[in-house]
């Protein structure tokens, strides 16, 4: 008989110290006027976007969504940090090029299954890809939703 083991999945804020983190997450919500236990999920749904982008190559087809993007432009305006952080994660520096992409609810979708399948938990509210989303206002489902 064979048993199956589930995979346990990991969070974008296990790839970074605590005091990184908090760092990051502090500048998030004072810069982009978010509470910061918004801001905390924000950051961590940019770093597993970042390093499955960084770590497959396939950034140029992956964008964030408007409500991830603060936590992009977070870890990108900590130019030293960030560097580092991709040199040693990727081997190279992941250039942020803005494109006119629309953010579709399929492109969503697909840079949700990759950053899944990279093993990384997902919070769909701040995707648009929950069902019961009602954005802007964190899906409209109040306070740190």
């Amino acid at each position: 008989m064979t048993t199956a083991v589930a995979s346990e999945t990991r969070t974008g804020r296990s790839l970074v110290t605590d005091t990184e983190f908090d760092t990051l997450a502090a500048f998030c919500a004072d810069e982009y006027g978010l509470e910061r236990c918004v801001a905390e999920r924000v950051v961590d749904q940019a770093l597993a976007l970042v390093f499955v982008m960084g770590s497959t190559g396939e950034g140029a087809a992956m964008a964030p969504s408007e409500l991830v993007d603060p936590g992009w432009h977070t870890l990108i305006l900590h130019t030293s940090w960030y560097a580092d952080w991709c040199e040693r994660n990727f081997g190279y520096f992941l250039h942020h090029q803005p494109n006119s992409k629309v953010r579709t609810r399929g492109l969503m979708v697909d840079v949700v299954d990759k950053i899944k399948s990279a093993g990384f938990e997902v919070d769909e509210r701040l995707w648009g890809t929950a069902a019961e989303c009602n954005a802007p206002a964190c899906c409209g489902d109040g306070p740190c939703c």
